[in-house]
């Protein structure tokens, strides 16, 4: 999957958008992970107390993250990160282990589900 197709996929937009409010049924996020260059662009959206993703990234791993990952319902984000779906899905594809994205996919998820405000996260190297 080409950036082109990642970014019509998900329709191209702001950083992340969120739709009503702070109580949206959609929220969209992307992730610029760093050095290997595979920016993430994801979409989660609401279904009671559950969250669907579309993910769309060049990386290998997080594409088998995104076949492999279902719904993410409300308590799994309450739960050790032993024991997160997310987590042991990004395990399971091998996802490395600085990379963000799983964490914003937890971020997403708390977002939509009213848990948490959107707000952007950064990690920055000083000299």
């Amino acid at each position: 999957m080409t950036l082109e197709t990642a970014n019509s996929k998900l329709d191209e937009g702001a950083e992340y958008e969120t739709f009503k409010e702070n109580r949206s049924e959609e929220v969209r996020v992307t992730v610029d992970p760093g050095i290997c260059g595979f920016v993430c662009r994801i979409r989660g959206q609401k279904d009671g107390k559950q969250v669907s993703f579309d993910i769309a990234s060049e990386c290998k791993q997080i594409q088998k993250l995104a076949l492999e990952l279902g719904t993410v319902h409300m308590k799994d984000l309450f739960v050790p990160l032993t024991r997160s779906p997310i987590f042991l899905i990004a395990e399971k594809t091998r996802c490395h282990l600085a990379c963000p994205i799983p964490s914003s996919l937890v971020k997403a998820a708390e977002v939509v589900l009213g848990l948490a405000l959107p707000k952007d996260a950064s990690l920055r190297f000083s000299a």
